[in-house]
């Protein structure tokens, strides 16, 4: 079988062998879970430019977390995203300017069209984490912090 794999030949039976032998070894490594991460877990301080990300959110930028917290009312009936709050709150909480970013909201881009639950429901947010200052060009609004193609449950 080497002879025929280094001569650029592969014949059924070690095709098959191989195949079987890569489906199984990824069959057998776990998915990466998504990484948890809490409202106080986000800044490490308030520095001269403002609000600054700890360094675990820092080293998450792009990768897949999961978050818990409360749905804000979304400003819309038919929103793709809507506001993550450490609280429940009874008005969805609106910025102008990266120096108003309160610290415990983070702006949720859902994948997909999902039913909101209502207000008060603790929730648990799955998705890919975006930083940067970014302001949705379809609604104005501003974030510096997002969660993007994500998915959420009743926690």
């Amino acid at each position: 079988m080497t002879d025929d794999i280094s001569s650029g030949y592969i014949d059924r039976r070690a095709f098959l062998s191989l195949t079987a032998t890569g489906a199984l070894s990824a069959i057998a490594r776990p998915a990466k879970a998504a990484e948890t991460i809490s409202f106080g877990q986000l800044y490490s301080k308030f520095g001269v430019l403002g609000l600054e990300y700890s360094d675990k959110v820092k080293a998450l930028a792009g990768q897949q977390v999961s978050m818990e917290g409360f749905m804000a009312p979304p400003l819309k009936a038919e929103a793709n995203f809507f506001v993550l709050t450490e609280i429940p709150m009874a008005l969805c909480p609106f910025c102008s300017s990266d120096a108003d970013w309160p610290d415990n909201i983070v702006v949720i881009y859902l994948g997909g069209k999902q039913t909101f639950l209502p207000g008060g429901t603790r929730i648990s947010v799955d998705g890919t984490l975006e930083l940067g200052s970014w302001t949705d060009p379809d609604t104005g609004f501003l974030s510096r912090l997002r969660i993007r193609d994500a998915s959420f449950r009743a926690a």
